[in-house]
């Protein structure tokens, strides 16, 4: 009789909490609908979205055509050859490539096809005379740009696309020309001409910035985008304290105090605000300290230590202002916990901590400009990766501060309306 009078007041707790019996089967629900979406968008844009790509064809003849016109075919790439209506250099092509602008630029250099003819005459008639058993070129050199955002894992999937692409025009070209300088002399018995080496060379490197001194690694990427994932986790704990505070009465004994709900919310903010940064800190010692003891790269932080504090002060500011804003909204522990810990987990997904943003299909490009979590690894990654200063996080500091008041703000207009 006793269990059966505990299983029906559990039954009655639970069936009395709507919202948070909904929260608990539609949460998971979207999560799974949106991380497969998500991952079946991103192997299918390997090879239907398209990746931004500058590309300067400074050779402007058959091979340059040609290499630009199997880029296109490929329907991998958004291919964009000029930047606004300035002419387009090299220089110019990479800092775009490092901004973020585009995700690869290509450089083919000025008489690359008129270098390969002249090579391909040279030693056609070197294998008519005897004078080599194989065909040896001065290699040429295709510089691609790599945004330093890239992960490793994406940027070999696309170099490898290229390399693909591009050996397999080359030789063909190569051979057709060589084929052409030889139907032009007198059919002589020749021996077989075979290539020594590859006339083209693909030169692979990460873009920079002209004060640009980081060299892009897997630390450098992972420790700001799940040090972001990790503060903004900080919901559940501040939400259900607030919680907690409500259940338990204290929150209506500091009211009649009397304690402004501003006071209130403004020692949550500072208390919070502590503990995000030192989570920060903590993540950056790792980075520093800890993880090269396993044979990983040590975290650079770059050069501008103001650019750095601002950027975890406004990150730690939008968590706490989204924990506030989450635990006023809620009526129940299990509300928070379970819209917190999966909400951040989605702002996380479309954000692009699990998967690049620039791999999404257009929509959810868009989409992943609202999340909190993508500001803060942008900014972070002009820090770390770009080597930026103050300026160059202003725009995302700003939007983290601004979602920090909209939280705020929502906070303050419900307590009221409410009370």
């Amino acid at each position: 009789m006793k269990l059966k009078a505990l299983l029906y007041k559990d039954f009655l707790l639970l069936i009395r909490d709507r919202a948070g019996l909904a929260l608990m089967f539609l949460m998971p629900l979207a999560l799974v609908v949106l991380m497969t979406y998500l991952q079946d968008s991103t192997f299918s844009a390997i090879t239907e979205s398209r990746v931004p790509l500058l590309l300067l064809n400074a050779d402007r003849d058959s091979l340059g055509n040609a290499v630009e016109r199997n880029i296109a075919a490929t329907n991998i790439f958004d291919i964009h050859t000029r930047i606004g209506n300035d002419s387009l250099t090299e220089a110019a092509l990479e800092r775009a490539v490092a901004r973020g602008d585009y995700q690869i630029g290509i450089v083919i250099p000025s008489n690359t096809t008129e270098n390969i003819r002249r090579e391909v005459q040279t030693n056609v008639l070197k294998a008519f005379n005897y004078e080599q058993d194989s065909v040896a070129f001065n290699a040429l050199n295709i510089t691609v740009y790599i945004d330093p955002t890239t992960k490793n894992s994406f940027r070999a999937m696309l170099m490898s696309s290229i390399r693909e692409y591009a050996a397999a025009l080359q030789n063909g070209f190569v051979n057709r020309e060589i084929i052409a300088n030889v139907n032009k002399t007198v059919p002589l018995p020749i021996g077989d001409i075979q290539l020594n080496n590859s006339p083209v060379q693909i030169i692979e490197q990460y873009a920079r910035l002209d004060s640009s001194r980081i060299v892009p690694n897997s630390v450098q990427h992972n420790v700001p985008a799940w040090g972001m994932f990790a503060v903004f986790f900080i919901v559940i704990s501040l939400s259900g304290n607030m919680i907690r505070e409500r259940e338990n009465g204290s929150f209506t004994r500091l009211l009649t105090t009397p304690c402004p709900y501003w006071l209130y919310v403004a020692s949550k903010i500072v208390i919070y605000l502590v503990i995000c940064l030192l989570q920060l800190a903590l993540m950056i010692l790792m980075g520093i300290f800890v993880l090269p003891l396993l044979g990983l790269p040590a975290l650079a932080l770059g050069h501008n230590w103001l650019a750095l504090v601002w950027m975890s002060i406004s990150a730690s500011l939008a968590a706490v202002g989204y924990g506030i804003a989450v635990g006023k909204i809620a009526v129940s522990y299990q509300q928070a916990a379970t819209f917190g810990s999966i909400s951040v987990v989605i702002l996380a997904a479309i954000g692009g901590v699990w998967i690049p943003v620039f791999v999404m299909p257009h929509a959810m490009r868009i989409v992943s400009k609202l999340s909190p979590l993508n500001w803060g690894v942008s900014g972070f990654y002009d820090i770390f990766v770009r080597d930026g200063d103050l300026f160059s996080v202003l725009p995302e500091s700003v939007a983290l501060l601004l979602f920090f008041i909209v939280c705020i703000s929502v906070a303050i207009i419900y307590d009221r309306r409410k009370f």
